[in-house]
């Protein structure tokens, strides 16, 4: 009822109403006491109170009707509009609009036509992320399992024994990276869906990167890598030790992607009264300026920094796909679920450049929210 009297064309019609009945009534009034006090009159004083009465009801009448007609004409015009943007696609400006009984209906309207816009954008915004992620995912794919078929058809003419085994661990290197990839991406949409259960209770530092060191250690040997830690003592933290390790572990392949041999590894590990820190950096050539801003895109691929070598005619590396997919660099996912597994536990990570040299990742886990 508050809503209704605060609605100004409501009242604009009510005291218009009220000011036409005061005005018939009045002048019923003075005709009725004109035909009772006029001795010479020939009607009688109920029938001029009747007619009085009559053309008050019908004024009345045709000022509801008018009133009506306006109100009935703006909903017209109003679902006219509401149609144009269901089936044209067109804008919806009530700019134009006055105050009246169907404001508050205009401004619902809107609000919805709003919402429903901008539904509208997010979804077609979603489409095309999914799109270009289906894309990505099905090159990233392709291309290694194009060098497997390249490499099958070798390894089953390979008369020698020694290249046989090359070609056969080229093979399993390939089919590793498959699943690799497709693993990762499992769990980034379990990130995604918010399926993954992330613990949160006090975690050693040391024990942490020791976990996320153990799937990399031999890969580091292999090529000619080595690490070096330096963790606080007692340092700890506040996650899932096991999701973290996960990230770490990412966070030190790609690393170790591009430290050439016989370069280093450094983690370091320290905790304040603020935050517990990690720190990663290889004595790799860095992070190119261009790429530093979306190393943690998923799929984002940088240009290479070193570049595997091309064997013979005859050998299939030299199929661009197949150089492509033996490339020591990833595939553009170890960092983005990295960052989304830290993200997930309230951390933060953060790439740079080292300033001797080399990439440099910092993620924190604060003790405090402020």
């Amino acid at each position: 009822m508050d809503t209704l009297f605060r609605n100004p064309s409501f009242l604009r019609q009510t005291l218009g109403l009220l000011t036409l009945a005061v005005l018939m009534g009045a002048l019923a009034f003075l005709a009725t006491s004109w035909a009772a006090q006029s001795t010479s009159s020939p009607v009688s004083p109920a029938f001029v109170s009747g007619v009085c009465t009559l053309v008050a009801g019908i004024a009345t009448t045709l000022a509801f009707c008018l009133i009506s007609h306006r109100r009935y004409t703006e909903i017209t015009r109003l679902s006219t509009e509401i149609d144009a943007v269901l089936h044209d696609g067109r804008n919806l400006s009530f700019s134009d609009y006055r105050e009246g009984d169907v404001a508050v209906l205009r401004n619902e309207v809107d609000k919805v036509c709003a919402r429903l816009t901008k539904t509208a954008e997010d979804l077609a915004a979603e489409k095309r992320a999914l799109s270009d992620a289906l894309a990505d995912i099905s090159h990233q794919i392709r291309t290694p399992l194009t060098a497997v078929e390249l490499l099958v058809p070798v390894i089953e003419r390979a008369q020698d024994s020694h290249v046989r085994s090359m070609k056969l661990h080229e093979l399993e290197t390939l089919i590793d990276r498959v699943s690799w990839l497709v693993t990762s991406l499992l769990k980034i949409a379990r990130i995604d869906a918010n399926a993954i259960t992330l613990a949160s209770r006090e975690q050693n530092a040391k024990a942490v990167i020791d976990a996320a060191l153990e799937p990399v250690e031999v890969s580091m040997d292999m090529h000619g890598v080595s690490y070096e830690t330096d963790v606080q003592m007692d340092a700890a933290f506040l996650g899932d030790a096991a999701w973290t390790a996960e990230a770490l572990s990412n966070v030190l392949k790609n690393c170790m992607e591009h430290t050439p041999e016989g370069g280093c590894i450094r983690i370091q590990a320290t905790e304040d009264s603020l935050a517990c820190r990690f720190r990663i950096q290889d004595t790799g050539p860095g992070i190119s300026d261009d790429d530093l801003p979306h190393v943690f895109e998923r799929f984002y691929r940088g240009e290479p920094r070193n570049t595997a070598p091309l064997r013979g005619p005859e050998d299939p590396s030299s199929n661009p796909d197949f150089a492509d997919a033996m490339q020591p660099v990833g595939f553009g996912i170890g960092l983005s679920l990295a960052q989304a597994l830290i993200n997930a536990q309230g951390g933060s990570i953060r790439a740079s450049n080292a300033p001797g040299g080399g990439a440099q990742f910092d993620i924190v886990f604060p003790k405090v929210t402020v």
